[in-house]
């Protein structure tokens, strides 16, 4: 039950790049405040990026961090069941998106399964996950995590969000 369960810090990456993305990204996060067993206990600033490994118009980023009562994998389920309520389609690999959710950090959770990867396994070279991530965590990304996005271009669009 998840009641008897104690909560864990979570970071979960928001990213859009079809429809409206801004208002993709912000309505994800008012829908991952309502996950069951879960609180909102921080959001980033938003983020514009060029599409980074993938194809497309531009990103917009953010990452949230939450309690979370769910074990790693309810929260993939339950972010995979947002992204396809918001219209995600896989046809390839890093295909644009509707709504892009991903488990960045699970309390201390190490893992390595068909499903889910903790730490996120590509989270530490991509700045538009470390830039939000260091609004809400600065001391999660080091010097040599800055140095490996240093020639990424990355653009700031609000000091918080809503």
């Amino acid at each position: 039950m998840l009641a008897d369960r104690e909560p864990v810090t979570a970071y979960v990456a928001v990213g859009a790049n079809l429809g409206d993305a801004r208002q993709t990204v912000l309505g994800s996060l008012s829908a991952l405040a309502r996950l069951p067993g879960t609180v909102c206990s921080g959001r980033s600033r938003l983020y514009r990026t060029a599409p980074f490994e993938a194809q497309g118009p531009d990103f917009i980023n953010a990452v949230v961090r939450l309690e979370t009562r769910l074990s790693a994998p309810e929260l993939l389920d339950a972010l995979q069941g947002l992204e396809n309520q918001a219209g995600r389609l896989r046809p390839y690999q890093n295909a644009p998106r509707t709504l892009d959710l991903d488990v960045l950090l699970y309390g201390q959770a190490c893992m390595d399964s068909p499903r889910l990867t903790l730490p996120h396994p590509r989270m530490w070279t991509r700045a538009f996950v470390l830039y939000p991530l260091a609004d809400l965590a600065p001391d999660l990304v080091t010097p040599a995590h800055w140095a490996s996005v240093a020639g990424q271009s990355i653009e700031p669009l609000t000091e918080s969000v809503p």
